[in-house]
């Protein structure tokens, strides 16, 4: 049923809460883990007056996003699971629902903060806008850090 789950990580500890549920399920359906790290936020753009320093930070996030991609694809295919990393541009949730199109991933499995109030106002839920989008399955783990 699921050949391929894609996985959003950003870096944090929350976001990884999400790994051993879609390890889980790779392993009963025997499918592909695809990574993503959505890292050039383009409100960098706005950020800075200067653009080469909004260029220089994205290229930093970038480069950082591709190192902590490559160590956690890393730990998983010696895990025994099939895995690859992607490393996208733009808005966390319309890069993911992007990507999960142009992949043909089956099922998306995300964390998700669990901010309510004024911080997910503010702050915004990228869950909730894939889950809101999606043409797929979204699986929400709500994480416990």
């Amino acid at each position: 049923m699921y050949k391929k789950i894609l996985v959003p990580l950003d870096g944090s500890k929350t976001a990884e809460g999400v790994l051993p549920h879609a390890k889980a399920l790779a392993y009963s359906e025997k499918a592909e883990l695809v990574l993503i790290n959505v890292v050039a936020n383009p409100a960098f753009e706005f950020a800075f007056s200067d653009p080469s320093i909004a260029a220089q930070t994205i290229a930093e996030e970038e480069e950082l996003g591709s190192k902590y991609m490559a160590e956690v694809e890393e730990r998983l295919k010696s895990e025994g699971y099939k895995v690859t990393s992607l490393i996208k541009g733009g808005s966390a949730a319309n890069a993911i629902l992007k990507t999960a199109e142009e992949i043909g991933a089956d099922i998306i499995a995300m964390s998700t903060h669990g901010r309510t109030g004024p911080a997910h106002w503010i702050i915004g839920s990228v869950a909730e806008k894939v889950v809101h989008h999606s043409k797929i399955p979204v699986m929400l783990i709500r994480s416990n850090n």
